[in-house]
């Protein structure tokens, strides 16, 4: 049963008319589109993990797919990595289902607590929804879409990063918004654990009984594991009172990337066998290790034989 506290605290030389032309023009081309000039020049290389925040996404490629696509985008979880190599801009499409059964609708409530955590723009509400522009990625999604019907999301990846998770909430005429975590080994150590507080709710955690941390939705902080656990306390704010939601253990291995998202779900993935969802907020513990290296090619035979 959820705890009142109301009292929880929280932490925390002059040039040539021509070139001057030349550069108005490319530079109202491009922000026409909505999207910075460096991100349509620059390219990038990283190993990419797919995750879809709902049900499990089917028939997905990073590249316009000749017949259908193979990857699939599990829910809430981490399946095989691909690697990416391309513009900034990564594109990703949809051709086929991957044999998964059709994704039911989503209700208005659980579609209101899991895109707006992930849109960056102010979201609209229903009223205005109609009448209000798009712009940024959304506006470019559909300008490329006009043209490229399987292309379902555009992903703005981070620079000098070399492994990056891509969150895919559904959206709209069956498209996705796709959030996108640098988890470069600079940004999230092994042995480490980073939490997302992506709900609509502010929510605070204490870590192994020390002052707590407030998070605000989108906001996300580092923790420093010792021994490869933590014991935390997790807190979310409701009107205005604070409520107490969970104390739990979190492990965090010293040979894995570890972070932990607080959401709020309906979703099958949460439910028990008798559709409980075990509580007002939802968790997710994405756990990653580091890959194999490649075997070593055998020795290349000398000598006669």
């Amino acid at each position: 049963m959820d705890a009142n506290t109301k009292s929880y605290p929280s932490a925390g030389s002059p040039r040539k008319k021509s070139n001057i032309a030349a550069f108005a023009i490319a530079f109202f081309s491009f922000a026409c589109l909505g999207i910075p000039v460096q991100a349509q020049e620059e390219t990038v290389s990283m190993k990419i993990d797919l995750v879809s925040w709902g049900d499990a996404i089917g028939g997905l490629s990073l590249k316009a797919p000749q017949s259908n696509g193979e990857l699939i985008a599990m829910s809430f979880q981490y399946s095989k990595a691909v690697s990416y190599s391309g513009p900034k801009i990564m594109e990703i499409y949809k051709s086929g289902n991957s044999g998964l059964p059709p994704a039911p609708e989503m209700s208005a409530e659980d579609k209101s607590h899991q895109l707006m955590p992930l849109v960056a723009e102010t979201p609209t509400t229903a009223e205005n929804k109609a009448s209000s522009p798009k712009t940024g990625l959304a506006l470019e999604l559909e300008n490329r879409r006009k043209e490229k019907p399987t292309l379902v999301a555009l992903a703005q990846l981070p620079s000098n990063c070399r492994r990056a998770t891509v969150l895919l909430a559904p959206s709209d005429g069956g498209t996705y918004i796709a959030y996108v975590i640098d988890d470069d080994p600079s940004k999230l150590p092994m042995g480490q654990v980073r939490v997302h507080n992506l709900c609509t709710f502010p929510v605070a955690m204490r870590i192994n009984g020390k002052n707590p941390q407030e998070l605000k939705t989108r906001e996300s902080m580092l923790i420093a594991v010792q021994n490869e656990q933590c014991m935390y306390e997790l807190a979310y704010n409701i009107n205005g009172e604070w409520k107490m939601h969970e104390n739990n253990f979190m492990m965090a291995r010293a040979n894995q990337q570890t972070q932990m998202i607080v959401l709020k779900s309906n979703n099958q993935f949460f439910k028990s066998a008798d559709g409980a969802t075990g509580g007002f907020l939802q968790t997710v513990t994405l756990r990653r290790s580091p890959e194999a290296p490649a075997p070593a090619a055998p020795p290349a035979a000398s000598g006669a034989p």
